[in-house]
């Protein structure tokens, strides 16, 4: 058991009423962290220590925040064990997926020092006479990070890598679930020389949370706000920041459409299918929850997915080496008991897997899902996926896009310009094809449309999202006034 403090102003302090919460392992209940737990009163000083250390940070060159963005890379690496036990203890991670965490949150923190120096604008033809008119883009100030549980170093550091190279300074909120995991990242980026405020660290109480990230959204002093997470949490996080008239990148649920075709490599398409639906137990906002297959390879499909399904045996992370772990707590497991109960009791088939009594579940495919299922349309967030059963090419593609979300895709053809084409009518900001829903990395632009939220992660369209975009002239001569 650990005892995590905030990390405000470059320092390690106790909440200011000195009050704490701890954090459960999924499976035997044991503490596994201790944490502070910050009032609106600490949240508010992670921000002005943000606001003022952001002068320093934003004035220094390029090249000065690529080295500390660099070093920071390489101190997470070097604390990976840590990691791997923090998220082991908080989440019930595999060490494969703690770790691969670690090695992906590192890879964004040097994509992140490879765009220092492309933070830049244009040069614009104007009509004016001797006028040079050009775009610069420039830091916003303080950055506000949201972070969930489910990949919490690659996600914690997402949500601060673009915004501290563009030259702001942040406030990572941690999830209530992995306290420690988060604050890690924090550590790694002040020791790095990160410090004095340029990057700040706020954990809390789950029934603390409402209050905390009001504080954190409404202080006037924040500029932008990023939020990974959950749809219903991300509506709220956008309305508080729309009536401050502040941006917000938000990168919420999913419902990803995996689209077999009739001409598709089975074989591979059960291998991305298992990946996409099963890794991590599901719980990745790119996961296959919908298995959109043509009648006529749909048997031959669901029987080659079934028993790949089998071979992957979930189990306690922290007592057996397992393909997969836990689930993240109880009210997932009694949410996808109750999904895979409804589609039962309608008429489809469980071909493997089923109903758990712990945490520790079972990949399992429903095969036969209709609309009127729940399973069909709520997103899961566990290792339980749908498959749905089309006619022909364009009822797959009117099934992958009867959901509310639009996060990442897969289509699966034998034909690559036919694959293309389908994907090109999937309504989602991802989509690959002959590849798993599950697929990132940090030079991309990553997010989604309609309900899974808006804005981009990755590359240049992070430093869009990070920076302000202003117009300025210079007149380098006399200028006429019509008065």
């Amino acid at each position: 058991m650990q005892d995590i403090k905030l990390l405000i102003g470059g320092e390690s302090k106790a909440a200011a009423n000195a009050a704490t919460f701890e954090r459960l392992t999924p499976v035997s209940g044991e503490v596994a962290t201790r944490a502070a737990a910050a009032s609106v009163e600490d949240a508010q000083a992670a921000v002005e220590a943000a606001h003022a250390a952001f002068a320093d940070w934003s004035g220094i060159g390029p090249h000065a925040r690529r080295a500390k963005l660099l070093a920071a890379a390489d101190v997470l690496e070097a604390r990976t064990d840590a990691s791997i036990e923090n998220m082991v203890a908080e989440t019930g991670a595999t060490p494969m997926w703690a770790g691969f965490n670690v090695h992906v949150a590192a890879g964004m923190l040097r994509e992140a020092a490879a765009l220092t120096t492309q933070v830049a604008g244009q040069t614009i033809p104007t009509d004016v006479p001797d006028n040079f008119a050009f775009s610069v883009r420039v830091p916003c100030g303080v950055v506000l990070g949201i972070a969930p549980w489910n990949a919490p170093v690659i996600l914690g550091t997402r949500a601060v890598a673009t915004a501290l190279a563009c030259g702001n300074t942040v406030v990572l909120k941690a999830s209530e679930q992995c306290p420690a995991t988060h604050t890690l990242i924090g550590d790694a980026l002040i020791d790095a020389g990160l410090d004095q405020g340029v990057v700040n660290v706020v954990t809390n109480a789950p029934d603390d949370a409402p209050a905390v990230v009001k504080a954190l959204i409404e202080h006037p002093k924040v500029r932008r706000v990023n939020f990974t997470g959950s749809t219903p949490v991300g509506r709220i996080i956008a309305e508080t920041a729309a009536r401050q008239l502040k941006p917000a990148l938000l990168e919420l649920g999913g419902k990803a459409p995996f689209v077999v075709l009739d001409d598709a490599d089975l074989d591979a398409a059960v291998e991305a299918a298992a990946f996409g639906a099963f890794f991590h137990q599901g719980q990745i906002c790119m996961s296959t929850e919908r298995l959109i297959v043509m009648d006529t390879v749909a048997d031959a499909f669901v029987e080659k997915l079934a028993r790949k399904a089998e071979s992957l045996e979930a189990g306690d992370p922290e007592k057996e080496q397992t393909p997969l772990g836990t689930l993240i707590g109880e009210p997932s497991r009694q949410h996808l008991n109750e999904l895979i109960a409804d589609a039962r009791d309608k008429g489809a088939t469980i071909a493997c897997g089923g109903e758990a009594e712990t945490v520790v579940m079972q990949p399992t495919v429903v095969d036969r899902v209709t609309a009127d299922m729940r399973l069909y349309a709520e997103e899961s967030f566990g290792p339980v996926v749908a498959m749905i059963r089309a006619s022909s090419e364009e009822q797959a593609i009117e099934l992958a896009n009867d959901t509310e979300y639009g996060l990442s895709a897969a289509v699966f053809s034998g034909d690559g310009a036919r694959g293309m084409r389908v994907a090109q009518q999937i309504q989602s900001g991802i989509c690959h094809v002959n590849g798993p829903t599950v697929h990132d990395e940090a030079q991309m632009p990553f997010g989604g449309v309609k309900n899974s939220g808006y804005g981009r992660f990755g590359g240049q369209a992070g430093i869009n999202e990070f920076t302000e975009l202003r117009w300025m002239t210079l007149q380098t001569g006399p200028r006429h006034y019509p008065i």
